[in-house]
């Protein structure tokens, strides 16, 4: 049965990131996806997602925070 297995490549190996349920010694088939690199379109696409499903209030919150450093990290203000 099919199996997505996430893994590193190292020095010409191919190690699993978890544990697997697989004999020593047993033959399997790899079929090898690298992930495909990030565009500046897929950062934007992924930028307009940011907001979807918030309300205008919540937005400005949002917004508003994001915008005063101090409050973002946390920093006590003087």
């Amino acid at each position: 049965m099919p199996e997505v297995i996430e893994a590193i490549y190292e020095h010409g190996v191919f190690k699993p990131l978890r544990e697997l349920a697989i004999a020593d010694g047993q033959h399997v088939r790899l079929l090898v996806e690298t992930p495909a690199a990030t565009t500046s379109e897929d950062m934007l696409a992924l930028a307009a997602q940011v907001y979807e499903g918030l309300s205008l209030e919540d937005v400005d919150a949002g917004e508003g925070i994001a915008c005063n450093r101090r409050d973002f990290f946390g920093e006590a203000t003087s």
